[in-house]
């Protein structure tokens, strides 16, 4: 891709980004251009990276063919209200934004823009993410398809409409809490069988990722592969038993749902 990115802000998910484009050779770092007031951090990534790097937002916004605000919600309005003039005519803006979304960013730029709203997960931080990609009617195929490569080049990526991004928090963006908390129960589990912490942390993880590419791989339906591990009489089918008992899809199923209505009340 030889267009300008830039990215405002540069944390944790704005420097995931920027490897994965740099790693994957997507994009050259001499096209990547990164605004933020961290100087501290600024010198990070342009080690890391070898990117441009500014203190001057309006800098990043007056270069960039893409430009990606990774920025704190609070802040959103402020960084809007400092760069809106200084964008191209045809920029394409991509926010990743928690809450933000399509309508209000083109009222807070006050003009109309080609804006992608995206929903990136922190799996993101080791080339694991998962994307969900909603454009508005102005960005072309063309630029829709090089927003799905900058956040398949860290991950995975989704395109769809934006009424969707509710349920896109709950099954993505907060997932990774839950999985977590899954993966802290089955250690402790098996710590309480005698196997030392750091081994059932490993063990734990791994057949989670392992249990996930499975699915991602094979295309099997997630019945069918559990059915296949189930033997009749066997221990799996035992365990399933107790979580069916217990209300563990139930339980998942209900937690998505607080999490998307959530995710609704804090978009209103």
């Amino acid at each position: 891709m030889s267009k300008v990115v830039g990215f405002i802000g540069c944390g944790n998910m704005g420097g995931a980004m920027m490897r994965g484009l740099v790693k994957s050779k997507l994009v050259s770092p001499q096209n990547i251009i990164v605004g933020d007031l961290n100087e501290k951090r600024l010198e990070q990534v342009k080690k890391e990276f070898g990117v441009e790097i500014t203190t001057d937002n309006k800098e990043v916004a007056k270069k960039a063919d893409i430009l990606i605000l990774s920025v704190k919600p609070n802040i959103y309005k402020i960084v809007v209200d400092t760069i809106k003039d200084s964008v191209k005519e045809d920029v394409v803006v991509i926010t990743i934004a928690a809450g933000k979304g399509i309508e209000e960013t083109e009222e807070l730029f006050g003009k109309k823009l080609k804006v992608i709203k995206v929903m990136p997960n922190t799996p993101a931080l080791v080339g694991e993410g998962m994307a969900a990609i909603c454009p508005n009617e102005r960005v072309s195929k063309e630029e829709l398809e090089e927003a799905v490569s900058i956040f398949e080049s860290f991950g995975k990526a989704e395109v769809l409409d934006e009424k969707y991004m509710d349920g896109v928090t709950a099954v993505s963006g907060s997932s990774p809490a839950y999985v977590f908390m899954f993966i802290e129960a089955m250690a402790d589990a098996a710590v309480l069988e005698g196997i030392p912490r750091t081994k059932a942390y490993k063990m734990a993880a791994q057949a989670v990722l392992g249990s996930a590419k499975m699915v991602l791989e094979t295309g099997k339906h997630p019945a069918e592969l559990k059915d296949m591990v189930c033997s009749p009489a066997g221990t799996t089918i035992e365990a399933v038993g107790v979580l069916e008992e217990r209300g563990f899809r139930s339980a998942v199923i209900e937690a998505m749902k607080a999490c998307a209505e959530k995710s609704r009340e804090m978009s209103k």
